[in-house]
């Protein structure tokens, strides 16, 4: 294959790239057919809002989900660093906040589905802390995790904290992958500084 040939390769591979992380009609129904581009993702972000939880619990659970939800950003930033060492620790981090919730706050129905909740996200953090050295195993277990946590904010919410549910539609092979931050700035934590700004945010929490 000679030098042109490779130019024109490389170039319709990165288009094809850029075109599939663009939002589309498909992905958001509210978006236009011709598709969107980052930017213009980042202005429909700035209109979305946090919508009400589904259980009004104790201001003391909340703050107490918040601290889980800030142990997962951290995690979620050594993702996007694709810093194996850093994901083992940060994990670490995010399984100490999660022991510290007094789950005796909820009662009901609330109670039993933290308990739901809690085992997504236990079974997550364990998958994520046995492969250590394995840093797409380990993405691949953060987006179990970030199932569980999102179900449990839209359950309690975090009082005064805002998360945004962000989404890449390349990740897994194109299957795509969601993850949680505390910015509407798109940081993305399954292909890191490769695809650093690939994804939109699809809700508010």
């Amino acid at each position: 294959m000679n030098t042109t040939s490779i130019s024109r390769l490389f170039t319709v591979t990165m288009l094809a790239a850029a075109m599939a992380c663009s939002p589309s009609k498909k992905e958001t129904p509210e978006a236009p057919a011709t598709g969107q581009d980052n930017a213009s993702a980042g202005a429909e972000a700035d209109t979305i809002t946090a919508g009400k939880p589904q259980y009004t619990v104790a201001p003391a659970f909340q703050q107490q989900l918040t601290a889980v939800f800030n142990a997962y950003v951290q995690l979620k930033d050594s993702f996007v660093a694709s810093d194996a060492a850093r994901v083992q620790a940060a994990s670490q981090g995010v399984q100490r906040a999660v022991s510290a919730v007094d789950m005796t706050l909820l009662e009901g129905a609330a109670h039993h589905d933290w308990m739901t909740h809690l085992e997504g996200i236990h079974t997550t953090l364990k998958a994520m802390q046995t492969s250590p050295a394995n840093l797409e195993d380990q993405r691949k277990a953060f987006a179990g995790l970030t199932q569980s946590l999102y179900q449990a904010i839209k359950a309690y919410g975090l009082g005064n904290t805002t998360a945004y549910y962000e989404f890449c539609p390349m990740a897994f092979n194109n299957e795509g992958g969601f993850w949680l931050s505390d910015s509407k700035t798109i940081r993305n934590p399954y292909f890191g500084d490769k695809m650093l700004t690939c994804g939109e945010v699809r809700e508010a929490l």
